[in-house]
């Protein structure tokens, strides 16, 4: 959608809200539609070509409309979640089918469900244990419960374990920034020998700093053999996952009991949109799910509804599911697909730049839209390079630490990115870093 038509089509829902508000009072209050009812007026996966924009207005009449806001807004989240797992290819044991035990929801960021993860699988444990053993308490059992994950996972996992009040400890990653079975195996055993609980630990898909990967084929079986709660946080790298030659990156999800992307990072959905599934639902439903006489409804117990409010830390929540149904409709898989393809070409493409000035070099492995890359030198050299970049405005990277290295990152990530722009951020970065060079050497 160009900006001529963001324009026309911008001013054409503010005639539709400004028609609802004027004609509200003949509506029903209450919806005529029973739960349900959504399901069979949509197909069972997303369009692979873009849809019009017309006929995704007429269908918000005809089949959002009636069962606004509710069950329409739940039962669309629970459709849109198993759309875009059926596009990730994920087992079908985390979607929620007609029957199925498991199931997605809508998260506000993927900090938020990596916490609801790790609650679920404390709660889980915990009861556990006080089932095989009634004496134990809650405090005896917290004490000396043990959450993993690689040194290389995002400060949201050490946040999560913070507030769940457990200790958290970090898994050494190889060469390539990745957690493997070897080094976890020895943290568990040496844990285990010391009387401590090993619950839960997070894999990453794309870590933050370098977009590396967690071997999920070899970490999985060792958390399903030591009954240890498996979450996935593929926050940013997820969306790549739509894309066949990028599916085997998720590979060993099968072993997870949870697994989360962002929509909102790299698959074009408005913030905030944080993606996330259960094998279980009854897992976080076990852990949340409170009913004071105030929430009550004449549908408690049908067994007919989703009560997201039992799947998250917030009581109220917005309409997300519907940018969704927007946006994979407007776009289609296969548009989707082309986006995040462009994006990693582009990637390639700066990548190869980078490896024509001898002056830099690349630092790991580029595999999506992230390009880590630093002048060869001393972090020192690399700091003053990013503080130059940095405050001239025209385009902004922001570093991390690799080993003991200062490390600058160049992230492909805007939905109007060109090869152009990627050509003069690199004719910037290069000319910056030429009289940063001279003015060393004139010291």
């Amino acid at each position: 959608m160009n900006a001529h038509e963001f324009r026309r089509r911008g001013k054409e829902m503010v005639d539709y809200v400004a028609d609802y508000l004027e004609g509200v009072e003949g509506r029903q209050v209450y919806p005529d539609v029973e739960p349900g009812y959504l399901r069979p007026l949509l197909p069972t996966a997303a369009p692979q070509e873009p849809e019009t924009f017309e006929d995704i207005i007429k269908d918000v009449e005809k089949i959002i409309m009636p069962g606004a806001a509710s069950p329409a807004c739940t039962e669309l989240e629970t459709v849109m979640m198993d759309w875009l797992g059926k596009m990730l290819r994920l087992p079908a044991v985390f979607l929620a089918g007609e029957a199925g035990e498991g199931g997605g929801v809508i998260q506000g960021s993927a900090s938020e469900a990596t916490l609801v993860a790790l609650l679920a699988a404390r709660t889980k444990v915990t009861r556990c244990l006080q089932a095989a053993s009634p004496g134990l308490t809650q405090a005896t059992i917290m004490e000396k419960l043990v959450a993993y994950a690689s040194d290389q996972a995002h400060s949201s996992v050490e946040r999560a374990g913070l507030i769940g009040g457990v200790k958290l400890k970090a898994i050494p990653s190889d060469g390539k920034f990745a957690m493997r079975a070897s080094a976890l195996q020895e943290a568990l055993e040496r844990d285990k020998a010391e009387g401590l609980i090993p619950f839960f630990v997070v894999a990453t898909l794309g870590t933050t700093s370098c977009c590396s990967f967690d071997n999920l084929l070899e970490v999985g079986p060792i958390c399903c053999e030591e009954d240890v709660w498996l979450h996935v946080d593929a926050a940013y790298a997820g969306s790549a996952f739509i894309c066949p030659e990028f599916r085997h990156l998720l590979n060993g999800v099968e072993y997870a009991d949870s697994f989360n992307f962002n929509p909102h990072k790299w698959l074009l959905v408005n913030f905030d949109c944080s993606a996330m599934w259960v094998k279980k639902r009854t897992d976080l439903t076990g852990a949340f799910k409170l009913d004071p006489v105030y929430l009550k409804h004449s549908h408690q117990d049908s067994g007919l509804i989703t009560d997201y409010r039992h799947w998250q830390l917030p009581l109220g929540r917005r309409f997300r599911s519907l940018k969704m149904w927007f946006v994979f409709r407007m776009y289609g898989v296969k548009g989707l697909q082309t986006y995040i393809r462009k994006h990693v070409q582009l990637s390639h493409e700066f990548e190869a730049l980078v490896h024509q000035d001898p002056r830099f070099e690349v630092c790991a492995e580029v595999t999506l839209g992230l390009v880590c890359f630093r002048l060869k030198g001393s972090n020192k050299l690399n700091e003053a390079l990013l503080e130059r970049i940095n405050s001239a405005k025209k385009i902004h990277l922001v570093p991390c630490h690799l080993r003991d290295q200062f490390v600058l990152r160049f992230a492909i990530c805007s939905r109007t990115v060109e090869s152009a722009h990627v050509q003069l951020a690199w004719e910037h970065i290069r000319g910056l870093a030429t009289d940063l060079l001279g003015a060393q050497k004139e010291e």
